[in-house]
């Protein structure tokens, strides 16, 4: 059992992460630590760990932790990953796991120089829904892809929120727009080219609102948008010339109409339905993990592809400032 430590009391490792550590079958939830004792000794009441610390630092010399989950706000997570793989624990970082791709090579040098297992937490990338995209489309299930469609919204604009704060890494690109990019990427294995990008900022925030982005892939086009202050949606769309994969619940899965990845044909005569019920892409995540670090051959979402990622949003960045393409 790969025993766990989180590293603050954020609200998504209260509610994903730490329901997925004690539900997996390969890890265990052994301590949480805050700035503040008593909100480390709370949380650790409510979930059963044995542990709490006052301090990160602490934590992180305890025998007692293997690994360490890190949903500390964004502009944080390079620092405590590096510190954590230097403490020699595991580390799974959320996403995103820095705001440059050239500050990840800081983690990857920890990484290396401690040999332990360091991860950036895309959950999507464990989903068997993303594994039949990625298949249907290397059989040449819509023929040749010509063309992606995705969007990614929410509605937020609580001042206090991290994603509204720029000093913590906020913004809708660093927080969804990650989503749309990783998961192409993932699904057709190649890298966009360049991209062109509308970006808007809110002028009370200082933080992208909303981004519409095109990039070139090689052999095809991608579009999407991404924003903090719109209503709820979430698509992806695979456009070839004999037809089109379309999922219901792209990047959280069990929302709207469950995780569905639906294969239309050129006509829209014929539908072919993969449905994946009572499956939770945060479990397969931390069992996946826990897998990698007891040495047992696993694919995980590499730091290597961290930089990938996070150079295209770097892309996306710099030609929403430019008003022309930029290579990525």
């Amino acid at each position: 059992m790969l025993r766990f430590g989180i590293l603050s009391t954020a609200k998504i490792g209260r509610e994903h992460l730490i329901p997925a550590i004690q539900s997996a079958n390969n890890a265990s939830l052994v301590a949480i630590a805050s700035r503040k004792l008593s909100s480390a000794k709370k949380l650790a009441a409510q979930t059963g760990a044995p542990l709490a610390f006052g301090s990160y630092e602490e934590m992180l010399e305890s025998d007692e932790i293997d690994a360490v989950y890190i949903p500390l706000p964004t502009s944080q997570h390079v620092e405590w990953s590096v510190k954590a793989a230097n403490a020699g624990k595991h580390v799974l970082c959320e996403k995103p796991i820095s705001l440059s791709a050239t500050d990840i090579k800081k983690i990857i040098n920890a990484r290396d120089k401690n040999k332990v297992i360091v991860s950036e937490a895309f959950m999507v990338t464990y989903h068997p829904q993303w594994i039949k995209v990625r298949d249907l489309l290397a059989k040449g299930a819509i023929g040749t892809l010509r063309h992606i469609d995705a969007s990614f919204t929410y509605f937020n604009t609580d001042a206090k929120n991290m994603r509204n704060r720029p000093e913590l890494g906020g913004g809708a690109l660093p927080d969804i727009g990650v989503y749309p990019t990783v998961t192409a990427r993932f699904a057709t294995g190649l890298e966009p080219t360049r991209v062109q990008a509308l970006v808007d900022y809110d002028p009370n925030f200082g933080v992208d609102r909303y981004a519409n982005i095109l990039a070139e892939f090689p052999g095809f086009k991608m579009t999407f948008y991404v924003s903090t202050q719109l209503g709820n949606r979430q698509s992806m769309v695979f456009h070839g010339d004999k037809g089109f994969i379309e999922l219901s619940a792209p990047f959280n899965s069990n929302l709207y109409e469950g995780d569905e990845v639906r294969v239309h044909n050129a006509g829209h005569s014929e539908t072919k339905i993969f449905r994946f019920t009572g499956l939770n892409q945060y479990v397969l995540e931390i069992e996946a993990f826990a897998k990698a670090a007891s040495g047992k051959k696993q694919h995980l979402f590499s730091l290597e592809e961290s930089v990938l990622n996070q150079k295209v949003i770097d892309a996306i960045y710099k030609a929403g400032k430019s008003g022309r393409w930029q290579n990525v």
